[in-house]
């Protein structure tokens, strides 16, 4: 299933799925990279930028050198399946699960029955990947977190949350990049920066890119720059 919605007069919503899958998140990324990779190419022309989301991709144009018949056309024209097999960078990011750091790790061991050392075990054993960013800047949404810890938002968010913060919520996991109020369990903290201040390389993932979480200890994180 492909669907064209026009948003506005400059862009093209392209929705590859109804739901969230794996499967349709990886097709969302191999046709943003397909995209972007016929604009360095010169094949297409008038894209501005293209967003890719859970199951859907954004794509913006110039309205004054193309329109949306003409992408959604050249959009239908390219082979997205080359793009399948670019290899996913993968990170490590190393976490601290002290409870000092981790207010939310006991309700999160709680609710799914397992001591905190297992929610932490859960946690690093889960398999992670870059679905898309959204709702602050540098809000990684990452895909993977085992069943076992899934947990509801809460009823009320908590304000002042810092940056750095590991947060859960259903099968969805994201680093804060700013401090915010937010409804998911924090589990951890980190001094790993989604936003390495590089003009040129402003955020350190990208959709598709793979996450390793390692635990450090409470010393360690402190002492880290």
């Amino acid at each position: 299933m492909t669907r064209f919605v026009p948003v506005g007069d400059s862009a093209v919503l392209v929705e590859l799925a109804s739901e969230f899958t794996e499967q349709a998140n990886r097709q969302v990324v191999a046709l943003d990279q397909a995209i972007n990779s016929a604009l360095d190419e010169g094949s297409v022309v008038g894209l501005v930028e293209t967003v890719p989301a859970y199951v859907s991709l954004l794509v913006v144009f110039d309205p004054l050198v193309t329109d949306h018949d003409a992408v959604c056309t050249a959009i239908n024209q390219l082979d997205a399946t080359g793009a399948v097999a670019v290899e996913p960078r993968r990170h490590h990011v190393a976490v601290c699960y002290d409870l000092g750091v981790a207010p939310d790790l006991e309700a999160v061991a709680a609710n799914s029955g397992l001591s905190t050392a297992g929610v932490v075990e859960a946690h690093l054993s889960g398999s992670y990947r870059v679905v898309m960013y959204g709702f602050a800047p540098g809000y990684a949404y990452l895909s993977g977190v085992s069943a076992s810890i899934n947990m509801p938002r809460k009823l009320q968010p908590v304000w002042g949350v810092p940056a750095g913060s590991v947060i859960i919520a259903g099968g969805q996991c994201l680093i804060t990049t700013i401090e915010m109020p937010t409804g998911w369990s924090v589990i951890g903290r980190t001094n790993f920066r989604v936003l390495p201040d590089q003009p040129d390389a402003p955020f350190a993932f990208r959709p598709g890119d793979e996450i390793v979480f390692d635990r450090i200890t409470l010393d360690e994180y402190t002492a880290a720059p």
